[in-house]
């Protein structure tokens, strides 16, 4: 195990040419960033998880009660055997010879058929009140850390000159402030990465766990290199947007529709100019050119600029559906109300929407007949305007 340890912390990887890790050990004049720090981010996200289920029980709560959103879930299907087994076992989205085998074997029509499976992938669902919730724990924190951010960094000189991210490095000494924020951050980026197997499972989990890792690599490669002052420009950066977006998912569920239009379009502003304009000319600039002027490059140098870069393409994708999101709001909104987050079916979060006729018992033989006999209107118009000839359900979107 020693000589493991040993290979992994080697210096001529991990610092800058004639450094080694002694001369980076604290001193009665000066304290380093240390491996060990890092340690204490386990048990605190452990906390902060704790803090959050309270926070979400006794805050959010309350609040979301008070904005009158439900704390009921999406309508549950009707018990039934044989499609529970072929939701189970088979598959969650059947298809059309599928669904004309069991309209057969149960004497169902196959609209009925597909409404059942569309209410019971929605029972997998959490209700709205959930989301919410999530969203003002997400938003509170995010609004805590970047004001911290914002407030130290404007008393830091490299803010105003990236360059002295690099002057007498990695002989920068850390700061109380420096290492609370990193502490902190990696701790709230621990719990999420867990968390995320519990909260609501979203359509981007992949991408957004990729992400997850990539954050908690860079504050902790930033961290153990002495790259912290760069680190905290990372950080502060990304926090800016995350927090427009989260309290513009709880307008959304609250169904302050202006508010909800105002802060998306804010957001969309945000995140676009800082992740494709701020991020590669402020950050990418000075990790990539300014530190190779005054530092020079070694093996650690471009591990750190890779997962920028990486990060960098992350930024590209998600602008991507921003900009997605936004155009088909704006294309629906031609003929309705403009609700960015609903239109994309929060594109992670919204619960699909059922139609009135969800509300009764799957038809009987007798109905069923009636049903066929009725079913040009029924197709041409589908229910609420929102189902029509050969449209997939609302959550296949």
């Amino acid at each position: 195990m020693a000589g493991i340890l040993a290979w992994f912390w080697n210096e001529r990887f991990w610092l800058p040419h004639n450094v080694t890790w002694a001369d980076l050990k604290n001193t009665d004049e000066a304290t380093f960033p240390q491996v060990e720090d890092l340690y204490l981010a386990c048990p605190l996200a452990f906390c902060i998880f704790m803090i959050r289920l309270v926070f979400e029980r006794f805050i959010a709560r309350p609040c979301a009660l008070g904005l009158k959103i439900q704390a009921n879930g999406p309508q549950k299907a009707q018990p039934n055997a044989i499609l529970e087994k072929v939701f189970t076992a088979i598959t969650k989205h059947p298809d059309e010879k599928r669904l004309e085998g069991l309209s057969k074997q149960l004497d169902w029509d196959v609209r009925t058929i597909q409404r059942w499976f569309r209410q019971r992938r929605n029972q997998e669902k959490p209700s709205t009140l959930a989301r919410f919730c999530e969203s003002m724990w997400r938003f509170t924190f995010y609004l805590y850390i970047f004001t911290y951010g914002v407030r130290f960094l404007k008393k830091t000189p490299w803010l105003w000159n990236t360059r002295e991210c690099w002057y007498d490095y990695p002989y920068q000494p850390l700061t109380v402030d420096i290492h609370y924020y990193y502490i902190l951050e990696l701790s709230f980026y621990l719990s999420l990465l867990f968390s995320q197997f519990t909260d609501i499972r979203r359509k981007g989990f992949l991408v957004m766990f990729l992400h997850h890792l990539a954050t908690i690599s860079l504050i902790t490669f930033a961290y153990v290199n002495n790259m912290a002052r760069v680190g905290t420009l990372v950080m502060c950066l990304h926090d800016s947007a995350d927090v427009l977006v989260e309290v513009a998912k709880m307008a959304n569920y609250a169904k302050f529709q202006r508010l909800c239009n105002l802060l998306f379009v804010m957001f969309a502003m945000v995140f676009i100019s800082s992740r494709l304009g701020v991020y590669p000319v402020w950050i990418l600039n000075t990790t990539l050119f300014e530190s190779w002027e005054i530092v020079g490059p070694y093996p650690s140098w471009w591990v750190f600029n890779l997962l920028l870069i990486l990060l960098q393409f992350l930024h590209s994708f998600w602008s991507y559906l921003i900009v997605k999101i936004a155009c088909r709001a704006i294309s629906r909104g031609k003929a309705g109300k403009w609700n960015p987050l609903h239109v994309s079916k929060d594109d992670r979060s919204d619960i699909e929407s059922s139609s009135d006729e969800d509300n009764g018992p799957p038809p009987t033989p007798v109905q069923k007949h009636h049903n066929s006999t009725t079913n040009g209107t029924n197709k041409v118009h589908g229910t609420n305007g929102y189902l029509s000839a050969g449209a997939p359900c609302p959550d296949e979107h």
